[in-house]
């Protein structure tokens, strides 16, 4: 500790090795003593009011992390709150949450002394000391609640064994530690309390708008329910707004999560039902009960989304989503996934979201448009590929035809596949050039799903092109996956929220059905088990009797490459522009 203080008076980035080793507290076994530490960075550790963002790493809310982002300097700030320390423990980042192949900041103790230091697992997990220290201590103090440790990272540190922090999810991973340990090499992270937590790290930082004095509130929240005593429950619970309820703009919300439950509450939306049948049955149950009425699965349309680490969410300050009024249905649905990996019996929770809304209306109303992939068979991926592409677009043409002449503004977006989905991106392209990503996200995962604000806004004229390309691993698959509703089949979708609302709500594509006719018709001419391309066989039954042999897994990238699409250019009402 004295030659980590007597250090701290030169501006060193990269401390010497044993520094490394040797960098923080002091324990004893009755009680943990930890001294304030300040490494020397150019100032001071953070206050703990300076971190505006927050999630629970564990599903007990023991590890909760706290923190900031810095554009200007690219880095984060972590203050990581241990509310009961044992011998250490494991801080870092993978690709997607696997412990081999991490990126790790490490507190350990060998019952006398304690370490911090930046290290690295290899592909057998076995860990090494980082020769490079980018994970930083600033600092560490003691509270009634626990202790919390301060540290930053740089964005990129063009050092191979760290992780690239980038725009998107982040894998955060932790253990526990629960006994001595001798060295850092002598942590075995198989036989640690360990497990993973998905964030969005580097949030957009953008001006929050005046919100209007007549601006008023309405909670759609689960009404005291008990949360099931399992790992994964999708909740669905109906709601209604008052009669006669006038059009109205939400204009921003925020998430109410029942207080002891933050761990448990993993993400919610809110739907609003089709505006087509007069009355919806209410319904408080699980979402896959075969209690639940058929009629729930026509609230489809997203008013709101929350995912664990998200913030209030608000519209510019020209623009708010519509409910309400004439052609708008009173019934929307609350659906909340809860998480509960421990099964914790008998919990009760009243989570939900808070809607603010006013009743006057801003200069345009806000319109939800699906780029992407339609919703068909005829995209497929085969089994057990690791990185397989497929991609769907918005053309110039029905852009030509659907947009105004001054453009929409897209300033918000949701990524969605199923559960083979590794990495979604949307770009915007203009006279055939690449102008700009709208988003992207590579390191997607399908269990973490949000409406995230951009960092800009995308300005998108008529001729544009919106280019949605999905990457999809099937490794663990032993047939062909098509594309489809169920969870088995696959989507690749980009709700982008944007203004003022056009007309164009779906602008998504497919190969041409005829080209995948003659797919199918080259696989029988070059293999010996025949496809059936009988009438009465469907698409999907086609790919499943497709014999997966490279020659059949390179043709088909190639027809999804380059064969021609079938554009889907619709209207609200499903009806296509013409």
């Amino acid at each position: 500790l004295s030659s980590m203080q007597s250090s701290g008076s030169k501006s060193c980035r990269c401390p010497s090795f044993k520094l490394r080793e040797v960098a923080s507290m002091y324990f004893t076994m009755i009680a943990v003593f930890l001294v304030i530490l300040v490494v020397a960075l150019q100032g001071s550790a953070p206050h703990g009011s300076d971190f505006p963002y927050k999630v629970p790493l564990d599903p007990q809310g023991l590890l909760e992390l706290s923190w900031n982002v810095s554009y200007p300097e690219q880095d984060v700030h972590f203050q990581l709150l241990i509310r009961d320390l044992q011998f250490g423990l494991l801080f870092g980042m993978s690709d997607r949450g696997e412990f081999e192949n991490a990126d790790l900041a490490v507190l350990w103790s060998d019952g006398h002394n304690s370490y911090f230091g930046d290290a690295w697992s290899d592909a057998k997990g076995q860990l090494h000391m980082d020769s490079q220290q980018d994970y930083q201590l600033l600092g560490a103090r003691r509270a009634p609640e626990g202790l919390y440790l301060l540290f930053r990272r740089a964005f990129s540190t063009c050092d191979p064994k760290d992780y690239l922090i980038e725009d998107g999810t982040v894998h955060l991973i932790y253990g526990i530690l629960e006994k001595p340990v001798h060295s850092l090499q002598a942590i075995n992270i198989s036989a640690i309390h360990r497990g993973l937590q998905r964030v969005q790290l580097l949030k957009p930082n953008i001006t929050i708008p005046n919100l209007p004095r007549d601006m008023k509130t309405m909670e759609i929240t689960a009404p005291d329910i008990v949360i099931p005593s399992q790992e994964t429950t999708y909740w669905c619970y109906m709601a209604e707004l008052p009669d006669n309820f006038p059009k109205h703009h939400i204009i921003m919300y925020e998430p109410v999560i029942t207080a002891g439950n933050e761990a448990l509450v993993h993400h919610m939306e809110v739907f609003q039902c089709a505006a087509e049948f007069d009355s919806f049955p209410h319904y408080n149950g699980p979402c896959d009960s075969k209690m639940k009425p058929d009629r729930l699965n026509y609230c489809r349309h997203v008013l709101a989304a929350w995912a664990m680490g998200a913030q209030a969410f608000y519209y510019p300050e020209e623009a708010g989503l519509a409910f309400g009024g004439p052609g708008s249905s009173r019934y929307l649905r609350l659906e909340i996934h809860y998480h509960n990996p421990l099964v914790f019996e008998g919990r009760r929770d009243s989570s939900g979201i808070r809607l603010y809304y006013t009743a006057t209306l801003r200069q345009y109303d806000a319109g939800i448009m699906e780029l992407g992939l339609v919703y068909t068979p005829v995209m497929a991926i085969p089994p057990g590929e690791d990185a397989f592409i497929l991609t769907g677009y918005c053309t110039d043409k029905c852009t030509q035809l659907a947009l105004p002449a001054a453009g929409i503004h897209i300033f918000a977006s949701q990524l969605h596949t199923h559960l083979a989905g590794r990495k979604v991106v949307t770009v915007l392209s203009r006279d055939g050039r690449e102008q700009q990503v709208v988003n992207a996200d590579g390191h997607y995962s399908p269990h973490f799903q949000e409406i995230r604000m951009l960092k800009e806004v995308v300005a998108v004229f008529p001729g544009d092109e919106l280019i949605t390309t999905c990457t999809y691993n099937t490794e663990d698959r032993s047939r062909a996956t098509v594309g489809g509703f169920g969870i088995l089949e696959e989507m690749c979708v980009n709700y982008v929220h944007y203004y003022p609302q056009t007309q164009l709500e779906l602008c998504k594509s497919a190969v041409d059905p005829g080209y995948l006719h003659r797919y199918f018709n080259l696989v029988n001419r070059f293999n010996d088990e025949e496809v059936c391309m009988c009438p009465q066989v469907s698409v999907s039954q086609q790919f499943f009797s497709v014999p997966w042999n490279t020659f059949n897994r390179d043709v088909l990238k190639s027809l999804y490459s380059f064969a021609p699409i079938s554009v889907h250019c619709n209207k609200s009402s499903a009806v296509r522009f013409p």
